[in-house]
């Protein structure tokens, strides 16, 4: 039995429901954006992209932590 997601990854199947991409494609759009700050990348996603806060912050959150490491 696998424990349940957690975390921003949590977001992503309704994320890729609702807009019918899928997270690596969200996460190559953000990691090619010249935005580098978190608000920054989530208005960008809300604004250009239709996505609502919640999913925008989740996509942001996760791409920047795994550059991060």
């Amino acid at each position: 039995m696998t424990a349940p997601v957690k975390g921003p990854a949590s977001y992503f199947p309704s994320i890729e429901k609702k807009y019918g991409r899928p997270v690596a494609e969200w996460q190559d759009l953000i990691r090619a954006s010249p935005l580098t700050k978190h608000m920054e990348l989530v208005s960008w996603l809300k604004t250009e992209h239709g996505l609502g806060h919640g999913h925008a912050n989740a996509l942001v959150a996760q791409t920047l932590a795994e550059k991060t490491g």
